[in-house]
Formats: structure tokens, sequence, C-alpha cells
């Protein structure tokens, strides 16, 4: 059986490599199996291992999870955290370039539209950590690219099926190399009211991305560099 592996943030710079093509006997063929058999080829990646979240075929995948030949496998640590119908517009983007709020906004009003609330994020020069502030030089960030967007689209159905007056919504997540300053990730939600749950969806959107979206950041700076790993464990009903 031969499978694709993907690794991402810290396993792939422990492991040296962000994809591998391995053949598997029959032992070897469920999440967990495949878990200790990278351990034993990759010891320094161990421990890494041991806690990562996995995926196959960009879905959510559990040590119990059965594998098959062609399947794509890809360990991730837990997350740093289109365009739909015309009336319901839905916009899920990993940006490269910074975007423009208004042009989002604009993208998701609609002829019934009343209130947009948005959540965006930007990019700090200095962190709080263990009572310093050591200073950021930059930001770089990475995503399991295929998975990051169907997750998105995950994140809109679950605040539509919460929120039901909300009419658009956009999610974008910056990747690449960012400069302090630099705008990172927006959620905005739009509805007829600011009574009929804009804030709420915006908010809940931008905690959930930081759950079940695969993007991570790695920073840069004075002090060296660190990737920033979440400690959200995906469970069974975050598949979609």
């Amino acid at each position: 059986m031969r499978i694709t592996i993907l690794f991402f943030a810290t396993l792939r710079d422990v492991v040296g490599a962000r994809q591998i093509a391995v053949d598997l006997d029959g032992s070897a063929n469920s999440i967990g199996a495949l878990r200790r058999e990278l351990s034993d080829r990759y010891p320094a990646a161990a421990d890494n291992l041991s806690v990562a979240l996995a995926a196959i075929n960009e879905e959510f995948a559990f040590d119990h999870d059965r594998l098959s030949d062609g399947d794509e496998v890809a360990f991730f640590p837990p997350v740093s955290g289109g365009s739909g119908g015309e009336t319901r517009p839905e916009i899920f983007r990993l940006a490269r370039a910074p975007f423009n709020h208004d042009d989002l906004v604009s993208a998701i009003t609609t002829a019934q539209t009343g209130a947009v609330c948005i959540f965006t994020g930007t990019v700090r020069g200095q962190t709080a950590k263990a009572g310093h502030l050591p200073q950021t030089a930059y930001l770089e960030y990475e995503a399991y690219e295929p998975m990051a967007r169907a997750k998105m689209k995950q994140v809109a159905a679950e605040i539509r099926a919460r929120w039901c007056k909300v009419e658009g919504i956009a999610i974008v997540q910056r990747i690449g190399k960012l400069q302090v300053g630099d705008n990172t990730v927006l959620c905005a939600c739009s509805s007829p009211h600011r009574d009929d749950g804009c804030f709420e969806a915006a908010r809940y959107g931008i905690d959930r991305l930081k759950e079940i979206v695969p993007v991570w950041k790695k920073e840069v700076g004075g002090a060296g560099e660190t990737w920033i790993e979440g400690d959200y464990r995906p469970a069974a009903s975050d598949k979609r």
C-alpha cells in the first residue's frame, strides 16, 4: 500500500520534508500504526508525532481510522489559531497579499443588509511572554491549503446553522511572510440588523477558525524563531 504523507509547521522542520511517499505493509494500515512507524523512522519527531493531529484526504482522522492505497495523510499540530449564492454571499480565501476590508464588506453586503460585524487581526510587534515583551520581526504563516478551504466552508455552515438571519460571510486568512502591522485574518458577517446575530457569528467564526482550520504561524524575532501551536483536539463531531 502506497500513501503520500504531508508534514506541516513544527513537524515539517523536524522531519526535514514537507511531503514523502511511503510503502506500507499490512500491519501499518491505520493512523495509529502509521504514527508509530513514522516515529521509528524519525526518532527526533516522535514526541511531535505522538500529539500531532491527522487527516486523511483532507478530513480529520483518528488513530483507529483505516488507510487505503493512494490515501493522502497529513500530520500537523493543533492549529494556531469562493462565493455563494447571490443573496447569501460567501468568501473563503487564503491570501498571499494584504486584503482590503472595504472590498470584503461590499462583497458580503446585500440589499437586505443593515449591519456588518468584522473581526480582523494584525501582526503584533511585541508579544507578552513570561513577564517580558520580546520583539517580533515578522511572522510566517502556512496552511494545509485544500483542507483549510474546506474547513472555512464548514465554519460558515456552522454559522448559518446557529444564526439563520446572517446573510453574507467572509473568512480570509493570510499565508506567507507578514511584517509587523500587516493584516493576518478576517471574519465578517452581515445581517439585516445588529441584533440578528452578526456580532455573535463573527466571534464564533474567528474562534472556530482557530480550532479547526489548519493554519500555523512561526514567530521570528531577536529571540529566535518559534512555531505557535494551539491545544484544541478535534472530536469526531468536527468532521464535516
